[in-house]
């Protein structure tokens, strides 16, 4: 009877389980002996082995490939943006009902040109009574200095009140730290006055229709001019809320109040007329842009 070797008795038989491999010294088997071309490697817990290497060698990228992942762009029938943008907002186009009568008042901003330079246009006024009580317009020519600001230099023409005046205006406007929209503008006009304005305004969203506005704006003047009625230092101060729903953002009706009350000389020379200093408005109007 021949007995076969033991490195080729069935493994089945063995439990590796209960084999203590650190006590085995490997350094005494005699590989040599060893027939490996018997040993059935396929039943072996060896697993399978695989390449990593592409059965077929990758081609070499071509002009022509690189052609049509990358082909000519016709520019000349491409659409560009317009140089020239334009808009028109009536940002206050209302009617008044105060302690001391009714009214209208307008304010009105227009602007063309690019991005960087722009022609604008801008109005404001006040009707009582029937009779137009104020009114002026603005020329400027206005260059962005920043994202968010733009400084303006033109003129101003009064119509009303008293005799037609022209004014050099210089001035900045922008939205300010918290989304404050503001603007400042000096005017200097005929026999060295000197005035400025000064309008800030703020929009809560409510939702995404419903538009709380604040508004707060002030004027200052240089030096007196009875004639005028206007005196030196603080001349009005006018703070308004208006509530607007906006059905689309180019038309907007509103509600709001409007208080509005003067100081200094300019409050001596209206008291003198027979005029009144201060007053509060119930408002209603739209508010519209193009």
């Amino acid at each position: 009877m021949i007995i076969a070797p033991a490195w080729a008795q069935s493994h089945a038989g063995m439990d590796h389980s209960k084999m203590d491999h650190s006590k085995m010294d490997h350094s005494k088997m005699d590989h040599a002996t060893m027939d490996h071309a018997s040993l059935d490697h396929a039943a072996m817990g060896h697993g399978t082995h695989t390449t990593d290497l592409p059965r077929e060698p990758i081609p070499e990228v071509t002009d022509a490939d690189r052609a049509a992942a990358f082909p000519s762009i016709d520019h000349g029938a491409m659409e560009h943006a317009p140089d020239l943008h334009s808009l028109l907002l009536i940002n206050r186009l209302e009617g008044w009902d105060g302690k001391h009568g009714t009214g209208q008042a307008w304010e009105a901003s227009g602007w063309v040109g690019s991005n960087i330079n722009r022609l604008w246009l801008r109005s404001e006024g006040e009707r009582s009574g029937g009779r137009t009580d104020a009114a002026d317009l603005e020329v400027l020519y206005g260059r962005s200095v920043s994202p968010w600001w733009d400084v303006l230099v033109g003129v101003k023409q009064d119509f009303r009140p008293a005799d037609s005046r022209t004014w050099a205006a210089f001035g900045v406007q922008g939205l300010a730290p918290y989304k404050f929209e503001t603007s400042a503008t000096a005017y200097v006009g005929e026999g060295g006055q000197v005035m400025a304005t000064a309008e800030v305004e703020y929009e809560l969203l409510l939702t995404n229709r419903l538009i709380l506005q604040p508004l707060v704006e002030a004027t200052v003047a240089a030096k007196d001019e009875q004639e005028h009625g206007i005196g030196s230092g603080l001349n009005k101060v006018e703070a308004g809320l208006r509530l607007r729903y906006e059905f689309s953002r180019r038309f907007a009706p509103y509600i709001g109040i409007s208080h509005e009350r003067m100081f200094g000389g300019t409050a001596d020379y209206h008291r003198a007329a027979g005029e009144h200093l201060r007053d509060t408005r119930w408002v209603a109007g739209v508010r519209v842009w193009f």
